[in-house]
C-alpha cells in the first residue's frame, strides 16, 4: 500500500475542547449589583416623600420652568449657530481684518464663564440707561427705550448663553469645514460653481458629519446650562423648583421632580441627535438591517 494512504487513514487526535471562564465579568458584575442594591437601601431610608415627587411633575409652575428651560435651550443655539456659522466663515476669510475679529470675538465670548456673562448683560442698564437708535435727518428714534425694558431677565439669560455657545460653534463649523478636502472645493470652482454654490452643495453635506455630534453635546449642555439663568430670576426648571419648596419646605422631593423633567427632555434631544447623525451619514451605514440582506443576496445571484 503506498506511503500516502497510511498516512491518510491514521486517525488524527482530537483537540480538547476547553471553555473559557471569564471570572473577571462574573466578580465585576456581582460588585456592580452589590453596590446597586447598597445603593438602592440607601436611597430608601432616606427621608424623602418619593410619592409626592410626580404631584410637583404637574404643578403649574413647574410647567412655566420647563417651556421657559426648552425655549431658553432652543433659541440661544439657533442664534448661536447662525451667529457661528458667520464667525467660522471670517476665520477663513482672505481678509485678514476679519479674521482677526473673529479671532478675538471667539477669545473673548470663550473665555468668559456664562454665568459672568449673563449677569453683565443683566446690569446693562447701569451704564447704558437707555437704547436708541436714532433716525437719520429726521431728529427721532427708532428705538429709544430703558433698557432694563429691553434687556429683561430672559432676554439677557438668552444673550449670556447665546453668545457664549457661538464662540464654541464657531470652532464646531471651522472644523467641520476644514475636514472636508481642498481638492473638491478646486473640482468645484473648475466647472464653474461661486463660492456660495460649492459651500452649500459641496463642502456643507460633508461637514455635516463633523458638525452634528459635538453641536448636539451643546445643545444637552444647553439645556442644562439654562439653570444659571435662575440666578436673575427667570423661571426655569430650577427656580421652579425653589418656588415650590419655598412654600411647602418639600426641598429634595421638588429637586427630584426638577431633575425628572431635565432627563425627559435630554433624553428627547439625544434622540433627535441621533436620527440627524444617521440622516448625515446615510451612505456610511443602512438605515435598516434587511436592506443588508437583499443586498447580499443580489450578489450571491449575480456570483
Amino acid at each position: 500500500m503506498p506511503e500516502a494512504d497510511l498516512t491518510t487513514r491514521v486517525p488524527q487526535a482530537e483537540l480538547p475542547i476547553v471553555r473559557l471562564r471569564h471570572w473577571g465579568r462574573w466578580v465585576s458584575a456581582v460588585v456592580i449589583l452589590a453596590l446597586l442594591a447598597v445603593l438602592g437601601v440607601v436611597l430608601a431610608q432616606a427621608r424623602i416623600s418619593y410619592d409626592t415627587v410626580p404631584e410637583f411633575l404637574w404643578y403649574r409652575v413647574m410647567a412655566v420652568g420647563l417651556l421657559n428651560t426648552v425655549l431658553l435651550a432652543v433659541i440661544a443655539q439657533a442664534v448661536a449657530i447662525v451667529i457661528g456659522v458667520v464667525i467660522a466663515l471670517m476665520r477663513r476669510s482672505a481678509n485678514p481684518v476679519a479674521r482677526v475679529v473673529a479671532a478675538v470675538y471667539i477669545w473673548l465670548f470663550r473665555g468668559l464663564p456664562v454665568l459672568l456673562q449673563i449677569l453683565i448683560w443683566f446690569n446693562l442698564a447701569l451704564v447704558f440707561e437707555f437704547v436708541s437708535i436714532p433716525l437719520p435727518f429726521t431728529g427721532g428714534y427708532l428705538v429709544h427705550e430703558p433698557t432694563n425694558v429691553i434687556v429683561s431677565a430672559f432676554v439677557a439669560a438668552l444673550l449670556g448663553l447665546a453668545l457664549n455657545e457661538s464662540a464654541y460653534m464657531a470652532e464646531i463649523v471651522r472644523a467641520g469645514l476644514n475636514s472636508v478636502d481642498r481638492g473638491q472645493t478646486e473640482a468645484a470652482k473648475s466647472i464653474g460653481m461661486t463660492p456660495a454654490m460649492t459651500l452649500r452643495r459641496i463642502v456643507l453635506p460633508q461637514a455635516m458629519r463633523v458638525i452634528i455630534p459635538p453641536t448636539g453635546n451643546d445643545f444637552i449642555n444647553m439645556l442644562k446650562g439654562t439653570s444659571m439663568a435662575s440666578v436673575i430670576g427667570v423661571t426655569e426648571l430650577i427656580h421652579a423648583a425653589n418656588n415650590i419648596s419655598s412654600h411647602n419646605l418639600l426641598v429634595m422631593e421638588t429637586l427630584l421632580a426638577a431633575a425628572i423633567w431635565y432627563m425627559v427632555v435630554v433624553t428627547v434631544a439625544s434622540v433627535g441627535q441621533h436620527y440627524l447623525e444617521r440622516a448625515f451619514a446615510a451612505d456610511q451605514h443602512t438605515a435598516r438591517p434587511w436592506s443588508r440582506v437583499g443586498r447580499a443576496l443580489t450578489t450571491l445571484r449575480r456570483a
